[in-house]
């Protein structure tokens, strides 16, 4: 199994209502062409050997004796496959007959999983003819030429795969309040749950019953593969779409055309759900030990496939432009909130930022606004520097200028150069000595600057730097690295840019300019003199490697722990047509290495607002021993 990949598959068969033969054929072509296209599971209707609304017929002998023999043919005709099945199915025992999910493997009858959860509602007259599976535990029962169990209380396990676990529920078990599902998951360790369901369609039901099973994904941190009847059942009264889903932790995978049969096919990513099941702590935290649950192991090949699966190379990005602008409306929120309470809080209403005319001293200005005007304070209270020294280009101190002047702010200039040459007579250094004692001395010169003007002025003091900077250590220590609130501190680089740009589409004309040229603006620190040109000769991006890839590194490594490898293997199908492979190592490479060797940095960062799940607050989210060693990450990226 491929870096934790699984490839399952959602089905509806254009069946015929009591044809069990003629639907078995059909069952049986499905589970081949899911086979085929590389799925180790599919999943099929409810009852959909039978049919779903055979009604009456299901007390018919014949019926039920055809649907176990077709039920024989298909395992003997999918014996040689490589694929789980989940096959809707009636089953008679003694007394009662049960509404059965049949789970089969190579030809071997695994257990029949019987519906708990029995609606007799609305259209749904079911206890009619089945009974509760409910306590039902048989471990000698014999159906379809086979001895198997008859239990829902169960979970499936691959012999040699831990994550490769399963549980199965049935339709109405996941409507209602507590379902199996929440047993299976919680107490049996199921990491994916597959529902054979017949769930006929009225208006406003789809878009219920997909919010219905991305939700339990997203409870239970599982995969939830939704199969649904289709063209074929009767139609007497009752209409279904074959509306089939594949969620996983409340992320749609792959959804069907409504009104069609067919397969979907979605690759789940077992070792993140696996993952995300120990991080999340409280998962367990009521776990009762299960002796009901029985443990039913199998042994299959995972089948070969390509991973069809998109990584979006901005993960901290929505995709639609909707979806984009809610976002940066909510972030900015979040961010203008946090400093405006802090404000609040120690009844300050000035704030001190330095302003250099890049990214995130722009983006911080614009939460600084939004704060003030939160809080009705009289924008100059806002305090901007701009602290030109060698590196300085006209171009990021004029657009520091027409910022302050477009948001109506205080703006002041202090030129750093004389203070950093004493400093550089008093240490010894030797300022045609580009070292990093001559970038660091004007770093720390401006925040001394900043710190002593918040005492003058009674204000705060705004940090700008970004998540992507902390992650890699790109800050210097007790120089830009420090503030008093650090408003971008869970920002990543490729998201300033939206929020930015995001910030100039709902701005007039002239702000709107500026905005538009600081985004165009190379990021740099601007502590290296210029080109001859008079152009920014220092450009961040050339020493530390591309942003748009650290902040995926960042990303799948802290929310998801994957390994160096795995981030790899992901990058390189992300980023094949922007990086060689060489790029894509060299820079996974430093970024690992960096990010291990600053966590000193982080350690005692400032306090500043959380706004997503990634951030690196040694108070929260990230805790990291600032000497961990680092050799096993490097060692796994060098076998690669």
């Amino acid at each position: 199994m491929k870096y934790g990949f699984l490839r399952v598959a959602s089905a509806t068969a254009q069946i015929r209502v009591a044809d069990c033969l003629n639907n078995g054929k059909k069952i049986t072509e499905i589970i081949k062409q899911a086979a085929d296209n590389g799925a180790s599971v599919v999943v099929l209707p409810e009852l959909c050997i039978s049919g779903y609304t055979c009604s009456d017929l299901f007390l018919q002998k014949s019926l039920l004796d055809a649907c176990e023999k077709a039920l024989e043919d298909i395992l003997e005709n999918t014996k040689n496959l490589d694929i789980v099945s989940v096959i809707g199915v009636p089953v008679a025992f003694r007394e009662a007959l049960y509404n059965c999910a049949a789970v089969c493997c190579k030809g071997k009858l695994l257990d029949l999983v019987p519906k708990i959860n029995i609606p007799n509602y609305t259209e749904f007259y079911e206890q009619r003819h089945f009974t509760s599976g409910k306590d039902v535990f048989e471990k000698d029962f014999y159906f379809a030429g086979q001895k198997t169990f008859l239990t829902a209380d169960a979970v499936f396990e691959h012999t040699s795969i831990p994550e490769f676990r399963f549980g199965c529920e049935i339709c109405e078990d996941l409507w209602v309040p507590d379902s199996p599902s929440v047993n299976l998951a919680q107490n049996g360790g199921a990491l994916m749950i597959f529902n054979s369901s017949a769930s006929d369609d009225v208006i406003g039901k789809a878009e219920y019953r997909k919010n219905l099973v991305n939700l339990q994904s997203g409870k239970l941190s599982c995969a939830y593969i939704f199969s649904d009847s289709g063209f074929g059942e009767s139609t007497t009264d009752l209409v279904f779409s074959g509306h089939n889903l594949i969620c996983e932790n409340a992320t749609v995978l792959a959804e069907s055309q409504r009104f069609s049969t067919g397969i979907i096919y979605g690759d789940i990513d077992l070792q993140r759900l696996d993952g995300e099941r120990r991080r999340i702590t409280t998962f367990n935290s009521e776990k009762e030990k299960s002796e009901k649950i029985l443990r039913i192991k199998f042994d299959i090949k995972v089948n070969d496939f390509s991973l069809s699966r998109y990584f979006r190379k901005t993960p901290f990005v929505p995709d639609s432009k909707e979806d984009l602008e809610n976002r940066c409306r909510e972030i900015l929120n979040i961010q203008a909130t946090g400093l405006a309470t802090r404000l609040e809080h120690i009844g300050i209403k000035n704030v001190v930022l330095g302003l250099s005319g890049g990214l995130d001293s722009t983006l911080a200005l614009i939460v600084c606004v939004h704060a003030f005007d939160m809080l009705n304070l009289d924008r100059k209270g806002i305090h901007t520097v701009t602290m030109p020294c060698f590196g300085t280009t006209q171009r990021t101190k004029s657009n520091a200028e027409r910022l302050a002047l477009s948001y109506g702010v205080s703006f002041t200039e202090v030129n750093i150069t004389d203070s950093v040459r004493q400093h550089f007579k008093d240490i010894g250094q030797n300022e045609e000595e580009h070292s990093v004692t001559y970038e660091n001395c004007q770093a720390r010169e401006r925040t001394q600057v900043l710190m002593d003007l918040s005492n003058k002025l009674s204000a705060l003091v705004i940090g700008t730097g970004d998540l992507s900077e902390l992650a890699l250590g790109w800050a210097t220590y007790n120089g830009d690295h420090m503030s008093m609130y650090a408003v971008n501190c869970s920002v990543p680089k490729t998201l300033v840019r939206y929020l930015t740009a995001y910030e100039a589409s709902v701005s007039q004309e002239d702000l709107k300019t500026v905005l538009l040229d600081v985004l165009d603006t190379p990021v740099s620190p601007e502590l290296l003199p210029p080109e001859k040109d008079g152009t920014i000769s220092q450009k961040t991006e050339d020493v530390v490697g591309p942003y748009e890839l650290h902040d995926f590194f960042l990303y799948y490594l802290v929310r998801f722990g994957y390994t160096p490898s795995k981030i790899f293997y992901l990058a390189k199908r992300s980023f094949k047509d922007d990086y060689s492979v060489e790029e894509i190592k060299k820079w996974l490479k430093v970024f690992v290495r960096r990010f291990f060797t600053q966590q000193f940095k982080r350690s005692c960062l400032p306090d500043g607002p959380k706004v997503g799940s990634v951030t690196l607050s040694p108070r929260g989210d990230f805790r990291m021993p600032s000497d961990a060693s680092v050799s096993l990450w490097l060692k796994e990226l060098d076998n690669l």
